[in-house]
């Protein structure tokens, strides 16, 4: 079983910053498409963004692109979703997925396309 460990929530106020990571063993993450999802209460859970393999190519849902940018550092294994100017409506529990990929520049958004998630970190934004 593959482990992600995700970082980085907790509760802010509307317009703070904050900026998750996800480290993922090595092997799986250089070959794995990187992305993030999160689950509100009462909600299913929905794709936030994902960042190839390559980390050429991202892909954001609509109501975050312009405020959450991710990022990867391939030789820490380790993958960033930078939160800017959080909304009350950005609260949920934010999972870290991987999907392994051939092709460098493919960024999945399905949930089933993924093969393996964190457990999840808690980011609460405050009115």
């Amino acid at each position: 079983q593959v482990q992600l460990v995700e970082s980085g929530g907790g509760s802010v106020q509307t317009g703070d910053s904050l900026r998750l990571s996800c480290t993922a063993p090595g092997g799986t993450f250089s070959i794995s498409a990187m992305g993030w999802f999160r689950q509100a209460p009462g909600k299913e859970r929905e794709f936030v963004s994902t960042i190839s393999r390559s980390g050429a190519v991202t892909d954001y849902t609509d109501s975050v692109r312009g405020r959450f940018y991710s990022s990867r550092d391939n030789a820490k294994s380790t993958v960033y979703l930078q939160m800017n100017s959080l909304k009350p409506e950005d609260t949920a529990v934010y999972y870290c997925a991987a999907k392994r990929e051939i092709n460098l520049h493919s960024t999945p958004s399905a949930k089933s396309a993924y093969d393996y998630y964190g457990q999840g970190t808690q980011v609460t934004v405050s009115p």
